[in-house]
């Protein structure tokens, strides 16, 4: 039986485990060491980037700094991680030639597999997910990548130990519903651990032990413990200076409006459906997707093999990638069907194309659609709904229909600007004054509306924007709302007595936009 080399090199910086990644592969793509089963940890704990990524784009660097959390970035490809002490590495360093030169496909799936099979010794139910992840009930416990130089590879992952989710997701820039409680948990969802899949925490001895059967038995191999070489140790030792410096950790930098957000919410009686999705604006291209809300879905993967299929896509090409998928696995659902999903991720792609007018994309983050197109709802704007929210606790306007235009709040601003345009402004006072205005707005003829609210507004009462069959495009709010101080049912009554802002240069914006078409 072959022998390979068990490497477990314990606890390090992320400078350090990266400068090791370095030395193994490039002895062994001199044929300098043997095949190798690497196991690591960090500390302090660390967000990672893959090799290709930059740092602005993925890493919220604030919160990293501000939390002693070290940045770096991996020599492999993939997307950025998150480790703490509580997680653990593995690694496979070997040769290509040693698998009989499958494709880089077939060897990140025998690879996963192999680890899979490990964590199902634990009790897991633990199963490959292409296109290099490993799931346990549709929940990801390990994200893995690799890199090859020349017919050597390192290919690595992390297995979810027992780790701080609400650390990770607010260390790495990923899409999560602008990091709202609601978002966070939905994002958390999507993750597992092998604590709570098992109910307790075995040892890492334990972990270990499952792994390395498993690396075994798929590679029909024996690992036996060994140490590095002198030529690993020399080369990790003349490397470390470097891989701790900027000149390296910032080595790739991008345009920083190359990758972009672009994101929308659409609701329907049948349920809500958010859509986040990182895009190349350069390229046009598709490089993350994250769709989430409240639905009914059977089988539930079909939302992360719509994700994966999404992945690197041409942007032109997403509406004919999503209809083929829903076609081709006709998944079940209540009340939803796949062209719900279909205008959903259409809201959201559409917002790319609000940039030809001057709005930037993380303004078009603020923008929802009740009906029509942007534009078609705009060329025939009749009035401008406000919140009375957004007006001062001390004014006597506060709870009624007016403004005295004092210039004490943003509130008098957009009146100004409406009235300038032609447009009738109203303050909705309440939620039955919002219904009994959109249905007068009808009658009297109006094509539709601009209107200013929060987000969990337009989501919580958006029965009264469908009833009223009206296009309106509305404006999410500055500041804290309602929903977040748990304050809606004052709301709702038109007692809530804080302060918001309306988004005054987003809402210039719009009317600009308007005369120009």
């Amino acid at each position: 039986m072959t022998i390979w080399r068990l490497l477990d090199t314990g606890v390090k910086s992320a400078a350090e485990n990266i400068a090791l990644d370095y030395a193994l592969l490039q002895t062994r793509a001199k044929d300098c060491s043997a095949n190798t089963v690497r196991f690591l940890q960090f500390n302090p704990p660390c967000a990672l980037i893959g090799f290709h990524q930059t740092i602005e784009q993925e890493i919220r660097t604030d919160f990293c700094n501000e939390n002693g959390i070290d940045i770096n970035r991996r020599i492999t490809g993939g997307g950025a991680i998150y480790f703490d002490a509580t997680q653990l590495g593995w690694e496979v360093i070997a040769s290509r030639r040693d698998f009989g030169n499958i494709s880089i496909h077939e060897l990140t799936e025998k690879i996963c597999n192999a680890a899979a099979s490990g964590l199902k010794r634990l009790g897991t139910n633990a199963e490959f997910r292409p296109r290099n992840d490993i799931e346990v009930n549709g929940k990801k416990i390990s994200g893995t990548g690799g890199v090859f130089d020349g017919e050597a590879f390192l290919y690595q992952g992390t297995i979810l130990v027992d780790f701080d989710a609400e650390a990770m997701l607010k260390a790495l820039r990923i899409p999560t519903e602008k990091l709202t409680a609601k978002g966070l948990s939905s994002a958390k969802e999507r993750v597992t651990s092998v604590k709570a899949e098992l109910g307790y925490l075995p040892s890492l001895d334990k972990i270990k032990d499952a792994l390395i059967a498993g690396f075994a038995e798929a590679f029909s191999i024996k690992l036996e413990k060994g140490g590095l070489t002198g030529e690993e140790l020399s080369l990790y030792n003349e490397k470390i200076e470097y891989f701790k410096s900027k000149k390296w950790i910032y080595s790739v930098q991008e345009p920083s409006d190359k990758m972009q957000m672009v994101y929308s919410v659409y609701k329907k009686d049948g349920g809500l459906i958010r859509v986040n999705l990182k895009v190349d604006v350069q390229r046009q291209i598709m490089k993350q997707a994250l769709i989430t809300g409240d639905f009914f879905i059977n089988p539930p993967r079909f939302i992360l093999d719509l994700e994966a299929a999404l992945k690197d896509a041409s942007v032109e090409s997403v509406i004919t990638i999503t209809e083929n998928l829903f076609d081709k696995m006709k998944p079940e659902m209540l009340q939803l069907s796949k062209y719900d999903f279909i205008d959903s991720i259409r809201l959201a792609t559409e917002k790319l194309s609000y940039q030809k007018f001057g709005i930037s994309l993380s303004d078009a983050g603020s923008v929802f659609l009740a009906g029509k197109s942007l534009t078609e709802s705009l060329k025939e704007v009749g009035a401008l709904l406000l919140p009375y929210c957004a007006k001062p606790p001390e004014c006597d306007y506060k709870n009624i229909d007016g403004c005295s235009k004092c210039g004490l709040c943003s509130v008098g601003d957009a009146y100004k600007m409406a009235e300038e345009k032609g447009l009738k402004p109203i303050t909705i006072t309440n939620y039955e004054h919002l219904k009994n205005t959109l249905h007068s707005l009808k009658e009297d003829g109006v094509k539709s509306y601009i209107g200013c609210c929060c987000e969990a507004f337009f989501i919580k009462r958006h029965e009264a924007f469908a009833e009223a069959d009206i296009p309106g495009v509305l404006i999410d709010i500055e500041n804290t709302t309602c929903y977040e101080l748990k304050k809606e049912e004052s709301a709702y009554k038109g007692d809530f007595q804080e302060k918001t802002e309306l988004k005054i240069d987003l809402l210039k914006k719009l009317f600009e936009v308007r005369n120009s078409l």
